[in-house]
């Protein structure tokens, strides 16, 4: 029986990962069992493979990694996810905390940081640093703050943009006017610091839909 460490890697760049499953492969205790270049590859090959780690990039087509490591958390599949990006941003930080992944790599972090990840992660240990953890806890703290700017009226108009409805049918199903909904629309954006309705659906998606609204 194989009792190597058996790991997915899942990123959208070829060179990518040929780099990293020479580098674990070269592991005499690991072995890079499956590789996927988007977010539903890489959930399906999770779903069937049940490896013990996937190395996940953030930024993946599709399905983001936030996403896929949302479904392996809910799904209570034993992986153990390690987050991998090219971005230090603290918006992928605290996404993929709050969906259990054990750590967040940045990819020109040195080779050895990888491979020690992957057993690390086996172990159950947490690859979280104390900066890295402050600033989740502050982004997390920021976003609190603009959920609760918004009134329970914006908040109701700024789900139904999430859900693509136009400003004329939020009026309808708000019973309201459509210049009123234009003046509660207006006032989301400027608070919430977002230039369009684009990015109003995806800051409620990730900010709103799951978490109850403040009671006034």
């Amino acid at each position: 029986m194989d009792d190597r460490i058996s790991v997915v890697l899942a990123d959208d760049h070829p060179a990518l990962r040929v780099g990293l499953r020479v580098l674990l492969d070269r592991e005499p205790d690991i072995a890079v069992v499956g590789e996927a270049d988007d977010g539903d590859a890489a959930l399906a090959l999770l779903q069937t493979l049940l490896p013990d780690v996937v190395v996940l990039d953030c930024q993946l087509p599709g399905r983001d990694g936030v996403s896929v490591a949302a479904v392996v958390q809910a799904q209570g599949l034993p992986v153990k996810v390690v987050a991998l990006s090219a971005y230090d941003d603290d918006r992928y930080l605290a996404g993929m905390a709050a969906v259990g992944a054990v750590g967040y790599l940045l990819k020109n972090e040195a080779p050895g940081c990888i491979v020690a990840a992957v057993h690390a992660a086996l172990r159950g240990e947490s690859l979280w640093t104390a900066q890295q953890l402050a600033r989740v806890r502050r982004w997390q703290a920021e976003v609190v703050a603009l959920r609760e700017s918004l009134t329970e009226r914006e908040q109701e108009v700024l789900r139904l943009v999430a859900a693509g409805l136009s400003n004329k049918e939020i009026a309808q199903a708000l019973t309201i006017s459509v210049r009123t909904t234009d003046f509660h629309v207006s006032n989301v954006l400027r608070k919430l610091n977002l230039i369009s309705r684009v990015e109003a659906a995806v800051w409620a998606k990730e900010h709103l839909e799951t978490t109850p609204s403040r009671q006034s």
